[in-house]
């Protein structure tokens, strides 16, 4: 009996220490989430996912820091890279049953064959490299590092061509009345 006692105020004592680390370093560790992030959702969750993991390594007795805010923080960056790596191995969904595809098409056809007619002839006007960048990373959708090695350059030096190939682009329609956006 006095065994199940001994264990029980020390479960007690560990919950209660748990619940003061928590209490102390939630909010810091929220707005540090949240600062890279910018999203609510998404920061609470981290910052949950976060405290579950320190949680689990004290539990197999890998960690007892002095500093936990630091430790939390740590746990929380590398919980926010896991997540960045694994949304850009996937790409970009979408619902597509959410997209109406009304709301897609161009009302007047004579517009948007217009609109065709001046980006092509904006295109034209660019130089021959500026053309190629556009058209392997915008109309065929390579890579930067596939379009680099297509054109035999480095990825910054694709970047910072298609960069500026797109403002000269946006210059280019803006003096044919059209808006910068492209």
């Amino acid at each position: 009996m006095p065994e199940t006692n001994r264990y029980k105020r020390t479960k007690e004592n560990h919950t209660k220490s748990i619940e003061e680390i928590c209490s102390a370093t939630w909010e810091p560790l929220y707005r540090y989430v949240y600062f890279r992030v910018q999203n609510r959702q998404e920061a609470e969750d981290i910052t949950q996912e976060a405290y579950v993991k320190a949680l689990s390594y004290s539990h197999k007795g890998a960690a007892q820091p002095e500093n936990y805010i630091a430790y939390l923080k740590t746990i929380a960056l590398n919980v926010l890279r896991d997540r960045w790596r694994k949304n850009k191995r996937q790409g970009v969904k979408v619902d597509m049953e959410r997209i109406n595809p009304s709301e897609m098409a161009v009302e007047d056809p004579a517009v948007a064959s217009n609109q065709r007619i001046l980006i092509q002839d904006a295109l034209k006007k660019l130089g021959r490299e500026q053309q190629r960048v556009l058209e392997l990373r915008i109309i065929k959708g390579f890579s930067v590092a596939q379009t680099a090695g297509m054109m035999n350059k480095k990825e910054n030096a694709v970047r910072v061509l298609q960069y500026r190939a797109l403002q000269t682009l946006a210059d280019i329609l803006d003096e044919n009345g059209q808006t910068k956006e492209v």
